[in-house]
């Protein structure tokens, strides 16, 4: 945006009564952060960032003295928009500089860098991405509980109840996202108590990442009105389906095409869609730790009982057409990759897929052959298994470390912090301990 153009709009914004600017920039857990700054200095805040103590943000890696222990988020001028929530303040999307650098630990740069990977081929990755999440309400003590006590179907998918006693937030948190330019396509119940899901148009990958934080703080904001917390937790209840954050993904060419729609009929998948997937596939153990990055996700990540008798976990390492227990799923001309959860860095994620599926095209990896059955109904005969994704985040942190190329391709500096921010989980998980152990080992022996 040029300088007349960029004056211009800080004078339109002033008019409608901007006054501040939310500089948002996301730390490595996947958290908006961020600060407020007055409107009239725009200028500055595009050209040299707002300032932030690096140390101070997750996943940095930046020292705390220097010229470069001070992090400075930019503005994006073309991501401004004013926050229905907060009157008077605009939000803008920050990437990450340090030394007058870009950050190489900064996720939005990360994904950056893999988008410019893609367009060097004259493609675009489009994603649509559908945000599951639970709704709770606080007790007297600040515990987390249901919020709708009704909501107790042992099969809650869709359920008209559950969504009339929401209303007033789903409506609110609907209307909001319009005004923020969402393309809201539907809402509806999900699988487990208090779970929901809420669908928008796809966008391209950079774009797609920054909706997702923005959908993220709104639900948020929204959820806190109405005395609601919005919760991007992977798996509440053990026995119930935990949420997810499917990628709709397909590739374009500067012409528009479809580059991974079939070339013939009978055919799923073009030959470069069929590697892109074989990549995703050679390299989905390591991706698992951009994709579920907490313990919890793999109370998702697993086979288990459902009260609803149904689970949607893609827990094997399989692809089929429409095949809803494999990991991949393709539909035409496009994938679906349903490793993902809502408690992942967006960026991140998208870079591993990115990074994954070029290899795949660049090794002309092979993918296996279409599964065309149920995984779920031949686990349950006991039948021979494709390979199971990591089970535990302690393996999927492994696999991240031995996975050189993937590292290589998404960038060294900043899966480095993603490990050491793994290890430290899982030592913390490891030195707690929980309610279930008492009940189990308190006065047993």
């Amino acid at each position: 945006m040029k300088s007349a153009e960029l004056q211009a709009h800080q004078s339109e914004l002033a008019a409608s009564g901007i006054h501040s600017i939310f500089t948002q920039l996301t730390d490595l857990h996947g958290v908006a952060k961020g600060k407020l700054v007055p409107i009239e200095r725009l200028g500055q805040w595009v050209s040299q960032g707002a300032g932030f103590a690096g140390p101070s943000i997750e996943g940095t890696g930046l020292p705390r003295m220097g010229p470069r222990s001070e992090y400075y988020g930019r503005v994006q001028p073309q991501s401004l928009k004013p926050l229905p929530f907060m009157p008077g303040v605009a939000h803008a999307v920050c990437d990450g500089f340090a030394g007058n650098e870009p950050l190489d630990t900064c996720s939005r740069q990360t994904l950056k860098r893999q988008v410019a990977r893609l367009a060097e081929r004259g493609w675009t990755l489009n994603v649509g991405v559908e945000p599951e999440f639970f709704v709770f309400a606080r007790d007297e003590a600040g515990q987390l509980v249901k919020a709708d006590p009704s909501d107790k179907l042992d099969k809650p998918s869709y359920d008209f109840k559950s969504i009339y006693q929401q209303r007033d937030f789903l409506d609110d948190l609907r209307r909001q996202l319009l005004e923020l330019g969402f393309d809201v396509l539907q809402i509806d119940h999900e699988d487990a108590w208090g779970q929901y899901e809420l669908n928008y148009r796809f966008h391209d990958a950079l774009e797609a990442a920054d909706r997702y934080m923005l959908f993220k703080m709104t639900a948020h904001a929204v959820a806190a009105k109405h005395g609601l917390v919005f919760s991007a937790m992977p798996k509440p209840y053990a026995g119930s389906p935990g949420s997810g954050l499917h990628f709709h993904i397909s590739l374009s060419d500067a012409q528009g095409n479809a580059v991974m729609a079939p070339a013939a009929k009978g055919m799923y998948l073009s030959d470069t869609g069929l590697q892109f997937a074989a990549g995703l596939l050679h390299h989905a153990d390591a991706l698992a730790a951009l994709c579920a990055p907490t313990v919890n996700s793999y109370k998702r990540l697993a086979v288990s009982r459902s009260a609803s008798g149904t689970t949607w976990s893609p827990v094997w390492k399989a692809w089929g057409e429409n095949n809803r227990s494999c990991l991949l799923r393709s539909v035409e001309g496009r994938l679906e990759w349903r490793m993902p959860d809502p408690a992942c860095n967006i960026y991140a994620a998208l870079s591993g897929v990115i990074a994954a599926g070029l290899d795949g095209i660049d090794q002309r990896m092979q993918a296996s052959a279409p599964c065309e059955e149920d995984l779920y109904e031949r686990f349950a005969q006991d039948l021979p298994m494709p390979a199971q994704l990591p089970t535990s985040l302690e393996a999927a942190t492994l696999a991240l470390e031995r996975d050189a190329s993937l590292r290589a391709a998404v960038g060294e500096a900043f899966c480095e912090q993603i490990l050491i921010l793994q290890r430290e989980q899982w030592r913390q998980w490891h030195s707690h301990i929980t309610g279930w152990e008492w009940q189990q080992f308190g006065d047993f022996y």
